[in-house]
């Protein structure tokens, strides 16, 4: 399934999977001037690469490696001879990805992408009309990079920002990066961020502001409670309540014990 949607110079395209005519979980690309911004999991490469007949593709940029950003990488370097940049850490990923083992929920929901050729992104990416700043921001993975036009105001965010109130996290996920990288954003004022999730949000620092004042709330009053001598499954149960469904459909890849173990546990120092 896609939909697209104009938003001033940039075209969003959400992208999910359908079962039994339903989507299961919506990814989103986003092209501008050229520029293609993530390319969506293996069950909608033919869908995005009719939608963006008609425009020219010159570049590929991936926010990170994982399989559900990835996708149509090859299909649009065939089409359009597109070059495909990433960090430099995501590039053995795409060439074989294979090297990031997808659990049976990765499968159903997006499937393992082609391979593809990519090369490391500068510290600044130029289109025609615009110049991106790139920021590295682990957390989410550790190869994950944003875009940020400041004469726009534009961050393309990929998945460092996630909106909502988290109370789950997957296994190979770092709160306290995400933390990190979230402030290394703020602190650039965007004016509208264009998240991997799909809703655009034209507040852009006080959305920031106010995702960084929940989770570091949260990770110092797990530490308090720990501190106390608290299990962590007691803690996850007072903090963030009992475990959401997708803990049970990951088979606890996601889970808010893992959000509680990373507190615990991935705090520098």
């Amino acid at each position: 399934m896609i939909k697209s949607e104009r938003i001033g110079e940039i075209r969003k395209f959400l992208l999910a999977r359908t079962l039994a005519g339903r989507a299961v979980y919506f990814t989103t690309a986003y092209f501008v001037d050229g520029l293609m911004v993530d390319t969506g999991c293996v069950f909608t490469i033919r869908e995005l690469v009719d939608a963006l007949d008609g425009l020219e593709v010159a570049t590929i940029v991936n926010t990170h490696s994982h399989e559900d950003h990835t996708a149509a990488n090859s299909a649009l370097q065939a089409k359009y001879g597109a070059e495909i940049l990433a960090h430099t850490d995501a590039l053995p990923i795409l060439a074989d990805p294979r090297l990031k083992p997808l659990r049976p929920y990765q499968h159903v929901m997006w499937g393992r992408p082609p391979s593809s050729k990519g090369s490391p992104i500068p510290p600044y990416l130029e289109t025609t009309r615009y110049r991106f700043q790139v920021i590295h921001t682990p957390g989410h993975s550790a190869d994950h990079i944003c875009l940020f036009e400041p004469d726009q105001g534009w961050l393309f965010v990929g998945d460092a920002y996630v909106g909502g109130f988290d109370r789950s996290l997957r296994a190979d996920y770092n709160i306290w990066q995400i933390i990190d990288s979230l402030k290394k954003l703020a602190w650039l004022k965007p004016a509208v961020l264009f998240p991997g999730s799909g809703t655009v949000r034209s507040n852009a620092y006080e959305e920031l502001a106010s995702k960084i004042d929940y989770l570091e709330t949260m990770g110092h009053r797990v530490d308090e409670l720990y501190r106390k001598g608290w299990s962590r499954r007691r803690i996850r149960r007072k903090l963030f309540g009992p475990e959401m469904f997708i803990a049970y459909f990951t088979l606890g890849h996601f889970s808010g014990r893992n959000l509680v173990r990373s507190y615990i546990e991935d705090r520098a120092g």
